[in-house]
């Protein structure tokens, strides 16, 4: 099946110009693929999705939203297997990319802001001009946000963040505080439509008019998880004066559309919040670790920070003690943090790791595809004799026998002029990321020697930043 040529051919089918030029888009959060369509006059986006219940449920939100006038995206052809569609192109700007423009440091320009506002003011229609009009039966992949879709996210959590991401927890306690955090929140009701995915990415902005995409996933369910997607919004990094300034505007905003009581809803607001965010790491360990997205595993820090920031908000702390312990020992983790990437520097930042080839190697968290790996075993093991083995590659002793072992000086000054080579490129071309790694068999000895070895050369010899990591050594 060539997709290029089924988005073709719909286009031509649908506008009769054979002058067209298609070209890939940058992939997203999910297993989609996207194209612009440009004929020389005006552009479409094609998109291709195995997924056909999704693409219907799609189909069936966009119809009913444009009914609505609500401003979502215009589909203009489906093919007959319903896995390729056009849309209306409506640009690459989307309110995280122009927030993240025009900010200065922690400060939000008055213009974002009000875009924000108006964003909200959009939510509150979504959910509550549709309610009765949608028949959530066809919605996916579930008709509401009932408590087995809690729990497919709280597991989610447990299977791709915590485990992958080495966080301990006594599983049995924790299935007990799932089952009790779901049978608190189900309590709060709710048959309004949910977005699911409201953030500032699938937020669209030209020309200053708002349009919204990704609602796929909608479904019935309670107001309070879509203002939280959006305020708790990990790399957008709101400061909670902003988010309470926006959370005002939104209930004034719903309550001119529905009667509702701020009691009622901030009695589950915060554990909304907080079960939000338990989604968004899970979907940061299985595009990040599982799939080796850097982008996502960079969003980690700025979650923590978000989840700090409202644990002490929740109203069921007694009900949840295991999970409680596990959320608080994720905003302490200091492994996590390193995953934050400072968009902002000016120099090239090179990262050197050791590690153990016994375990995972370390990821990239540029998203620049990694750098180099160089294979420390082939040369002597001073975890091999007895006076060596407790110690690591930083102690003195171990440097020094390692330094009286030509292979070992060998290895380490090649793979030197190696790393060297690279650095002045791409210091010479303006690029920001490096990653070189030493492995070797426990990760403590050869390994450590030789990136403590390179961070010093490098600290010494360029103007660089050097981060350096030993994946296997305490920290």
């Amino acid at each position: 099946m060539n997709t290029e040529k089924i988005l073709k051919d719909l286009y031509r089918k649908e506008f009769g110009n054979n002058r067209l030029q298609i070209t890939p888009l940058p992939p997203s959060g999910s297993s989609k693929k996207y194209y612009r369509l440009n004929d020389g006059n005006k552009t479409l986006i094609g998109v291709y999705n195995e997924d056909v219940a999704e693409n219907n449920a799609f189909f069936y939100l966009t119809g009913k939203f444009k009914k609505l006038g609500l401003n979502v995206p215009e589909i203009y052809s489906v093919d007959k297997r319903k896995k390729h569609y056009l849309l209306e192109d409506l640009g690459d700007i989307t309110l995280y990319s122009l927030l993240n423009k025009k900010r200065i440091g922690k400060i939000i320009p008055s213009d974002i802001i009000d875009l924000y506002k108006r964003a909200v003011e959009e939510l509150s229609k979504f959910q509550v001009l549709s309610k009765d009009k949608i028949d959530f039966n066809k919605c996916y992949p579930r008709k509401s946000f009932d408590e087995l879709s809690m729990k497919w996210d709280l597991n989610y959590f447990k299977y791709y963040f915590l485990k992958p991401g080495g966080v301990a927890f006594d599983e049995d306690r924790l299935e007990a505080d799932f089952n009790n955090f779901v049978a608190y929140l189900s309590k709060a009701g709710g048959d309004y439509f949910m977005y699911r995915d409201f953030n500032s990415r699938n937020i669209m902005v030209n020309n200053g008019n708002l349009s919204f995409i990704d609602y796929q996933g909608g479904r019935k369910g309670p107001l309070q998880y879509d203002i939280a997607s959006l305020l708790y919004d990990s790399k957008a990094d709101l400061n909670d004066d902003l988010r309470t300034e926006l959370l005002n505007h939104y209930l004034k905003s719903v309550r001119k559309l529905e009667n509702i009581r701020r009691a009622d809803f901030m009695k589950y607001y915060y554990e909304f919040v907080l079960l939000r965010l338990i989604q968004m790491f899970g979907a940061y360990g299985n595009r990040g670790f599982f799939e080796g997205k850097a982008h996502f595993l960079q969003s980690i820090p700025y979650a923590a920070k978000n989840l700090e920031s409202i644990l002490n908000k929740i109203k069921i702390s007694r009900k949840i003690p295991e999970l409680l312990r596990v959320l608080n020992e994720i905003t302490r983790d200091k492994k996590l943090q390193e995953y934050k990437w400072n968009a902002g520097h000016k120099d090239l930042i090179v990262r050197v790791y050791s590690f153990s080839y016994r375990y995972k190697m370390p990821y990239d968290i540029s998203g620049n595809g990694g750098g180099f790996v160089f294979d420390c075993r082939a040369i002597p093991n001073p975890g091999k004799i007895e006076k060596y083995k407790h110690l690591t590659g930083r102690n003195k002793k171990v440097a020094d026998f390692l330094k009286s072992q030509p292979a070992a000086i060998k290895f380490l000054n090649e793979s030197i002029n190696m790393v060297e080579q690279i650095v002045e490129n791409y210091i010479e071309r303006g690029w920001r990321d490096l990653m070189v790694c030493y492995g070797c068999t426990g990760g403590q000895h050869r390994s450590v020697f030789c990136a403590e070895s390179l961070a010093r050369h490098l600290k010494k010899k360029y103007k660089v930043k050097v981060i350096l990591k030993h994946t296997r050594l305490p920290l």
